[in-house]
């Protein structure tokens, strides 16, 4: 009997540690994507390997206090904050001008639409390129699929070897394993709806 006691209690011990791993994948999914991070990008912020992410994610691994503190500081967030999260809020249909989460930095701005929204299988950005400005020298490159239009100004894409100047109601339309790179060629500020598939941030 006691024996059967004893393997009782390590089971539901067992039961207790997977749920707290679930748990703690769970909030980190959510916070991640509220700041319109991907695991690769999160984890290249909190200096740590890119499976880590997805581990802890996925429920595969308990992090320790401090390998979850390193983490949080990629967002950055503090252990409070997190563990306090409100996981019951419903996902939203709507989203107001000042509920896009801004993403990008300096004379470029990412403005992300429905960063509450854990698991989302699309990412699409509400763009702003200032004169000059652009994405870096360095071509971007991930998998999946995007696409965008210009709304105001005008947007230099280059994607492989092809360079293309698109003006208001141009459009892109490309698989993004291919390098790529945006920039404002024009003196006013350029304006656009893009979408990709899966999520790169």
């Amino acid at each position: 009997m006691a024996g059967h006691l004893e393997d009782e209690k390590t089971a539901q011990t067992g039961d207790d540690l997977d749920a707290v791993k679930d748990a703690i994948g769970a909030r980190l999914r959510r916070v991640r994507e509220q700041h319109g991070l991907s695991q690769r990008a999160l984890a290249k912020r909190a200096g740590v390997a890119n499976a880590t992410v997805s581990l802890i994610e996925n429920g595969q691994s308990n992090p320790s206090v401090g390998a979850l503190k390193r983490i949080l500081d990629g967002i950055p967030m503090d252990l409070g904050s997190f563990f306090s999260l409100d996981m019951s809020l419903e996902r939203s249909c709507f989203y107001k001008a000042s509920d896009l989460l801004e993403i990008g930095k300096g004379a470029v701005s990412f403005r992300l639409v429905g960063a509450d929204r854990p698991d989302k299988a699309i990412q699409m950005l509400f763009e702003t390129f200032q004169p000059g400005a652009d994405t870096g020298r360095v071509a971007l490159s991930h998998e999946g699929e995007e696409c965008g239009i210009v709304m105001a100004g005008c947007l230099e894409v280059s994607v492989g070897e092809e360079r293309r100047l698109l003006s208001v109601g141009d459009a892109w339309y490309f698989e993004s394993h291919l390098p790529h790179r945006f920039r404002n060629t024009g003196s006013v500020p350029c304006v656009c709806i893009s979408a990709c598939t899966p999520p790169s941030f």
